[in-house]
């Protein structure tokens, strides 16, 4: 796949122990226009990451010396936030949600097509490169009940409680502070949030949802409501007003 100049000077790097798997991807991504740098285990994950800071993490779950899941935990809590796509061969979805509130943010299960990593990896880059609502410039923060949001230091919170949220679940609550007590569909929250076609797949915004609810409606009146057969609502439960949480 020819370069493009989007990609110039975008850093991806590949954590993978299989030794084919990580010449294919590198050499992939080489080939795709990334300068590409690579590690076979968690340590050696860590060490480039933090020296490094490439532009996107393309992320083994199984490795030899963790697992990708703690290796995310580990790195945020390091204060590095660099987007993460997990490689699974996991395709449960409960190992999904792990996976994506450990702070990951897109993956991919194996076996899979170089060209779906390569989509994925462009989407990423994408909408992390980019402003979360309507053009650029400063923002004014997005406040719903007790919830703000703050696209310029790229913070959040629920009241005074900080939400440690990755790059696609701040674009996710971005979505739907933008529009409250409106219905989504699911097909919209993808265009909007993911920008690129799932192939009609919306089972990665169920996922996301439900890491996001864990972490906003945790010891608090939900706000994150499912309608089925449609999509999601931002609102409060229907016995409290709106004002009673302004």
């Amino acid at each position: 796949m020819p370069a493009r100049a989007a990609q110039a000077g975008h850093t991806v790097l590949v954590v993978e122990d299989d030794s084919s798997i990580r010449t294919l991807l590198t050499s992939a991504l080489g080939a795709a226009g990334y300068l590409v740098t690579s590690a076979a285990g968690g340590q050696e994950a860590m060490f480039e990451a933090g020296n490094r800071r490439p532009d996107l993490i393309v992320l083994d779950v199984m490795l030899p010396d963790t697992d990708g899941f703690q290796l995310t935990r580990d790195l945020r809590a390091a204060g590095v936030y660099t987007p993460v796509l997990f490689l699974t061969a996991r395709s449960d979805v409960e190992d999904r949600i792990i996976g994506l509130s450990s702070g990951g943010d897109d993956y991919v299960t194996k076996p899979f097509h170089v060209q779906e990593v390569l989509l994925r990896i462009r989407a990423i880059l994408r909408r992390s490169g980019t402003p979360t609502a309507h053009g650029g410039g400063a923002h004014e923060p997005l406040r719903y009940a007790d919830v703000t949001l703050d696209e310029n230091t790229h913070e959040a919170w629920r009241a005074d409680r900080p939400l440690r949220l990755s790059p696609t679940e701040f674009r996710l609550l971005a979505c739907l502070l933008a529009q409250p007590e409106r219905v989504l569909e699911k097909a919209e929250i993808l265009q909007q949030v993911w920008r690129y076609d799932f192939s009609g797949d919306t089972r990665i915004v169920d996922t996301y949802v439900k890491t996001l609810r864990r972490k906003i409606d945790r010891d608090a009146p939900p706000l994150i409501h499912t309608v089925r057969g449609v999509g999601y609502c931002l609102r409060l439960p229907r016995d409290q007003s709106t004002a009673a949480l302004r």
